[in-house]
């Protein structure tokens, strides 16, 4: 009952659906009494030869009235109870997809991909049949059970009754004790099937990488293994649950055999007549459903508690990043200071005394070695995490002050790894902005050097590029993410290493159309190839966390330092490259 009481908000919510049905659903177990006595009744007059042609007529229509109302009342329980039972599976939905947009990166590095698919689809399933089969199994059950018990002692024999249901509360202990094995195995089943998700999840992603490594025949086996992991503990679960049928037949079966004793016996006194003993069969074998759906009661509401259990743990998380209780009143693109003094993943060092700033309009340009902290700062400024000690202020506050839907909205994002979706070429390019004009696409990819790519296409807009843009090369990938982020012009715009994939003359084009595009407006850009931020107003040198160089292009050329060094070796290996092609 502890997954009843949890659903009382949605049963409180659709009271007026439910009500309806379960009304329905009592009419129906109330009309389903009406049958066995008429049957009865026809038995005993055909055997007192006093059955009527008046009567035989009536008690079809009988019969046949019962029946048609039943059908009425049974698509209308359906409707309301089955139907409204959907809508808490869109609820939660709803409210898992909305919890996952609002939650910081380490929320994702706790929980893999696959096992949210499983939380959302087939734990959803399992809550929504207790909220459907089980209500239904429950009232249905009870109403049942109670009309018909109480016809059976007030109008059959209440001494044929008790006799009846004595196998009854031992089966309820029975069903209960099994109840229990099949929690804790459903439990395990779904678990399993929870790194099922995450394997195959992984394995589709990574396909390539397992490919190029001739890892298939491994990975196959891996796979098999996690399978047979899943299907052994489906094997367990569903072993307990088909011991419920039988062990309610079985105590079924005890109480036939009282009532054909007891109810020999009767007729043999003149107690019973033949046709009341069979109106009472008729009733017990009416009990049967009841009986049966104590055990479905059970493995449903131990199912549902199991996934209810999984998705509030994960409703449960709260993100790392919190909105001001006090946040501002809208945002505006101003100065941006980094004034970061300490900044940690997990206890690990990755940020430490970092001072810069850029006035708005402004092109700021992070470079450095791998690892130095140049993703680190602009995660920071998305507030993908937030730091320790210090802050970032935009326009003179903190970022943490604005709302997170005014920061980002202020703010057009080009990671490194592009994510683009599986559908076409202009929907993922005005992804942002769905109502956005083909000439306003068509625009952004110009600016981008990719409209000549995309033209060449056999749909060119049209074309579906597969799952993140499996169809494109790297280059297309990243000049038509840049296009996305392009086409909302915004205020502030990052490139997080965006250009790794194009060519020199290609790169060259992007950024000298970008710096005549958003003029007035700020950019920052990270790069490995230091000839995409040699425009930049500011750079900085990222060395280990900190700042080694700062400066602009022809400053940090006068230092000698790293950034020298760098650029001579990059613009050597250019020049080499170019002689190569040329011979």
């Amino acid at each position: 009952m502890h997954l009843i009481k949890n659903l009382g908000w949605f049963f409180k919510l659709e009271k007026r659906r439910y009500a309806i049905g379960i009304f329905s659903l009592a009419l129906v177990a109330v009309l389903n009494l009406i049958p066995p006595r008429v049957l009865g009744n026809v038995v005993d007059r055909i055997n007192s030869r006093e059955l009527t042609d008046g009567e035989l007529w009536w008690n079809i229509f009988l019969l046949v009235g019962s029946a048609v109302a039943m059908y009425l009342l049974r698509y209308i329980w359906r409707k309301y109870i089955f139907g409204t039972a959907n809508h808490l599976a869109r609820i939660l939905r709803y409210r898992l997809f909305e919890h996952f947009t609002k939650m910081s990166p380490s929320f994702y590095q706790k929980y893999r991909t696959g096992d949210l698919m499983a939380h959302a689809t087939n734990d959803i399933n399992a809550v929504t049949q207790t909220a459907g089969g089980g209500v239904m199994s429950a009232v249905d059950a009870s109403i049942t059970a109670l009309v018909t018990l109480l016809t059976m002692i007030f109008v059959i024999d209440w001494r044929l009754t008790l006799i009846a249901i004595l196998p009854l509360p031992f089966m309820a202990m029975a069903t209960s004790r099994l109840g229990r094995k099949n929690h804790a195995t459903f439990k395990a089943a779904q678990e399993a099937f929870s790194d099922l998700n995450n394997k195959v999840q992984e394995s589709v992603a990574g396909v390539k990488v397992t490919k190029s490594f001739g890892y298939q025949e491994d990975e196959t086996k891996s796979f098999e293994e996690t399978n047979q992991t899943v299907f052994d503990k489906n094997v367990v679960s569903a072993r307990y649950n088909s011991l419920f049928s039988p062990l309610v037949l079985i105590f079924v079966g005890l109480s036939y055999l009282l009532t054909l004793i007891v109810g020999t016996v009767l007729i043999q006194r003149q107690a019973l007549t033949i046709g009341e003993l069979i109106t009472f069969i008729t009733y017990l074998d009416m009990l049967v459903w009841p009986l049966m759906a104590i055990g479905f009661l059970f493995n449903v509401i131990q199912r549902g508690t199991v996934s209810y259990d999984r998705i509030n743990t994960l409703l449960s998380q709260e993100s790392d990043i919190q909105e001001s209780e006090t946040p501002l009143d809208g945002i505006e693109n101003g100065r941006l200071e980094y004034a970061i003094q300490h900044f940690a993943y997990d206890d690990m060092v990755s940020l430490e005394n970092v001072q810069v700033s850029v006035e708005k309009g402004q092109t700021l340009g992070i470079v450095g070695v791998t690892g130095s902290g140049k993703t680190t700062l602009l995660k920071l400024l998305l507030r993908e995490c937030d730091v320790q000690k210090g802050s970032i202020r935009l326009n003179g506050h903190d970022i943490r002050d604005y709302r997170l839907s005014d920061l980002r909205s202020l703010i057009g994002y080009v990671p490194q790894d592009q994510m683009l979706f599986a559908t076409t070429i202009r929907e993922n390019v005005r992804f942002a902005n769905p109502n956005l004009s083909d000439e306003a696409v068509a625009r952004a990819t110009q600016l981008c050097g990719v409209y000549e790519d995309i033209m060449d296409m056999p749909e060119d807009f049209n074309t579906l590029i597969g799952e993140r843009g499996v169809s494109l090369s790297g280059g297309q990938k990243q000049r038509l993410a840049m296009s996305r982020a392009l086409v909302m012009d915004p205020d502030i715009l990052i490139l997080d290493d965006s250009l790794s994939a194009v060519d020199a003359k290609t790169e060259h084009f992007i950024l000298e159309n970008m710096k005549a595009e958003r003029s007035g407006k700020t950019t920052i850009i990270t790069a490995h190839r230091l000839s995409a931020i040699v425009h930049a107003d500011v750079i900085i040198v990222m060395d280990n966390g900190t700042i080694k160089e700062r400066g602009n292009h022809e400053s940090l050329m006068a230092q000698r330092g790293w950034y020298y060094e760098t650029y001579q070796s990059q613009q050597l290996e250019q020049t080499l490259k170019g002689e190569t092609d040329d011979n």
